[in-house]
């Protein structure tokens, strides 16, 4: 439990970041577009290799185009968009990625908990059963394992759970800017 709690404190961390960082560099992205005389013209201005999702499916659409321009208008235009979807598509998957694990430890940490109260407090009653005594020093280790295995299990699976929801959120939030922005992009060639 304490490295499931680290690695999901460490993609939070990473994942924080990231949304951060794509917003950032979505918004001046667009900016910059719909500011620029054309969609070629801006095409051309771009680095080789960017980070921003928004920019990548934006290259991925332009190439298309450029590739399909001696194509009649309704084939270009299902080639653009399949280019589009597909770069989204991949966008999204590399956003998602470890969402998963998030998921995972949020719903399985508190069973592996409740598991590890179990055993403290069978661990407590064969205490009782060996010693024949009832007192609470002889009951007290036992509970005290038992209350910190459910303190474990919460600590892990809280903050994944929060972050997986708000995460999750943020990917659809992201998708629709990516569908949004395909969707003026197509309207504009």
């Amino acid at each position: 439990l304490i490295v499931a709690s680290i690695y999901s404190w460490a993609i939070i961390f990473d994942k924080q970041k990231l949304f951060k960082r794509i917003n950032q560099s979505s918004i001046a992205f667009e900016e910059k577009f719909w500011k620029s005389r054309s969609a070629e013209s801006y095409y051309n201005s771009l680095p080789n290799k960017s980070e921003d999702p928004l920019t990548k499916i934006f290259k991925q659409g332009m190439a298309e185009l450029l590739k399909s321009k001696s194509r009649n208008s309704e084939t270009r235009m299902n080639r653009v968009s399949r280019a589009l979807e597909g770069s989204a598509y991949k966008e999204i998957e590399i956003i998602e990625k470890r969402f998963t694990f998030l998921a995972t430890v949020g719903s399985t940490a508190p069973f592996i908990g409740l598991f590890g109260t179990v055993w403290g407090i069978m661990n407590s009653f064969q205490s009782i059963a060996i010693s024949r005594n009832t007192s609470l020093a002889i009951v007290a280790p036992g509970i005290a394992e038992a209350l910190f295995a459910t303190a474990l299990g919460l600590l892990a699976a809280i903050p994944a759970v929060v972050a997986y929801n708000k995460f999750n959120n943020d990917a659809k939030k992201y998708s629709e800017k990516l569908e949004n922005f395909s969707k003026r992009f197509l309207t504009i060639i």
